[in-house]
């Protein structure tokens, strides 16, 4: 997937086969509506489903939004036909502990714990965990959790090593989550025109599924 097809610029990660047709498609259609494409992933899961993992510009995602997206993205899936097999349609937020895909997502996670797996060895490895110290154009610095001996305190991964990469759960990242989960709650109030008091539940991880599956 190109930065023609829609995709931001710092998007490091990419689909590739049906999961970059399926991103191609969508791109259009989420951008338009306020959202940005976090993962497409194929799985075996009920069969076959596919996962469209997604957020809006301020990392925000609530099952409202989960749902309206489903909504629209279904009929752009029909008609461009990307996968051969019946399959279920899953519309989710990252969740919490959510990959890392973007550049811009290094940023925002700085000081927190991740898990990265990278494509070639890097200082000796291929998978790191740590804390972001710092994440710019020369890739992103990791503070190791429990380095081995002899090994340097702190490595630095280049983006395009990177295969994988997401957080890990931890206090600090949960109540970050919940504070920004608040804010989306209110601003989806604002969209609906409501302005009854926040609810003060607990946040959760959104998600949407059809409720047929797709042929």
């Amino acid at each position: 997937m190109t930065a023609e097809q829609g995709e931001p610029d710092d998007r490091i990660i990419r689909e590739s086969g049906t999961e970059a047709r399926v991103a191609a498609i969508i791109a259009p259609v989420m951008r338009a509506m306020g959202f940005q494409l976090v993962r497409v992933r194929l799985s075996g899961q009920n069969g076959l489903t596919l996962q469209i993992m997604a957020e809006r510009p301020d990392g925000t995602m609530t099952v409202e939004d989960c749902e309206e997206l489903s909504r629209a993205v279904s009929p752009a899936l029909d008609v461009d036909d990307p996968i051969e097999k019946a399959y279920h349609l899953e519309v989710s937020s990252p969740g919490i502990d959510r990959p890392l895909v973007r550049k811009s997502d290094f940023v925002t996670a700085k000081g927190h714990l991740v898990k990265v797996e990278t494509s070639i060895m890097v200082a000796d490895r291929k998978r790191f965990r740590g804390k972001i110290e710092e994440a710019d154009d020369a890739g992103v610095l990791i503070a190791r959790d429990q380095p081995a001996y002899g090994e340097d305190l702190t490595v630095r991964i280049p983006y395009e090593a990177v295969s994988e990469a997401r957080l890990i759960l931890t206090d600090d990242l949960i109540r970050e989550a919940l504070s920004k989960d608040n804010k989306a709650r209110k601003e989806a109030k604002k969209r609906r025109g409501e302005t009854d008091e926040e609810d003060t539940t607990e946040a959760d991880e959104g998600s949407a599924e059809s409720a047929e599956p797709n042929e």
